[in-house]
């Protein structure tokens, strides 16, 4: 299926924002500044997965609410490919400054280095190497829990995970092994070596993200919004050129206008065909959206229904 946001609706922009409610999403703040608080209280070493994205800033947004600019009570963690847009790292950094928060930053390229990680061939998207990294950030500063941004409207697996979703002593998860949530009572028991991955946002959906992104008047990486860009379509997708995803023999190049729905390692996100150049304009191209985000933007997912399950069994977010 392309990737491509089939429709233009802004001429009725204003139309539509206005007949479009967002009064859940006090609710859904309210939701994810508890369980961020919950955290804090239950677990020693908790640490914020803080990729510079879209869904980490908004947790971010929300753990400002829940603690106070520079009170934040954990560290935000970042695990860096080497092959991340400058636009987002560099994003990232700054809005860290700005908090005041403690910025950790661990590196693929240093895995390899220490023979952890082994590409099959120096092309390998590094991607889902990131699990390898992260397991051994979690070991180096003996995490408990770390907090993500995932948001089960994503994908299937993601759609199989409780908010705190437990992982074994080699960081492994067993999706027949999640714990109840019943009543918002969150069992966070632990034996040495396991740790908790939490995630907030959960029960928000892109539309919703967007939505509180547009209301709270969020900053983003500029790659979030229309922007020109030569591409190529590879099986479906528009595919960035750049030195890390050159064109194939026989791909045309062309230039378009388009912005990413997510943004992640350069060699598996693909922007999408759009011309919105504000959060309000993306709340009305999300609604009209018949492609998730990942199905519309991650090669990495595209090998099978199963890929993104089996990398979270072996660690990944």
């Amino acid at each position: 299926m392309n990737a491509r946001l089939d429709v233009n609706p802004m001429s009725h922009e204003p139309q539509l924002l206005a007949r479009l409610s967002n009064s859940h999403l006090d609710a859904l703040e309210e939701e994810t500044i508890f369980i961020l608080r919950e955290v804090a209280a239950a677990f020693e070493r908790p640490a914020l997965l803080f990729s510079g994205g879209k869904d980490s800033l908004v947790m971010l947004k929300c753990a400002e609410k829940a603690f106070g600019i520079g009170r934040i009570p954990f560290p935000l963690l970042m695990i860096d490919t080497g092959h991340n847009f400058h636009e987002v790292t560099d994003f990232r950094d700054s809005r860290a400054k700005e908090l005041g928060a403690e910025l950790i930053v661990r590196h693929v390229e240093d895995s390899m280095k220490r023979g952890t990680v082994r590409l099959a061939h120096p092309g390998e998207s590094r991607n889902v190497h990131q699990s390898v990294t992260l397991l051994e950030a979690i070991d180096e500063f003996r995490f408990d829990a770390l907090i993500g941004g995932a948001r089960r409207d994503e994908e299937k697996a993601r759609a199989k995970e409780r908010i705190f979703s437990h992982r074994d002593s080699f960081g492994q998860w067993q999706p027949k092994a999640q714990r109840p949530e019943l009543w918002t009572l969150f069992n966070t028991r632990l034996q040495p070596g396991e740790h908790f991955r939490v995630f907030p946002i959960s029960n928000w959906t892109e539309l919703d993200v967007w939505q509180y992104i547009e209301r709270e008047q969020i900053a983003l990486p500029s790659l979030y919004y229309a922007h020109q860009r030569k591409v190529v379509e590879r099986k479906g997708l528009l595919v960035p050129v750049t030195e890390l995803t050159p064109a194939r023999d026989g791909e045309q190049i062309v230039e378009k206008t388009v912005r990413f729905r997510t943004v992640g390692d350069i060699t598996c996100t693909c922007p999408v065909d759009s011309t919105a150049a504000t959060a309000a304009e993306i709340v009305i191209e999300t609604l009209a959206a018949d492609v998730s985000e990942r199905g519309a933007t991650r090669m990495d997912d595209k090998t099978s229904d199963a890929s993104m399950e089996k990398r979270k069994k072996d660690g990944y977010f």
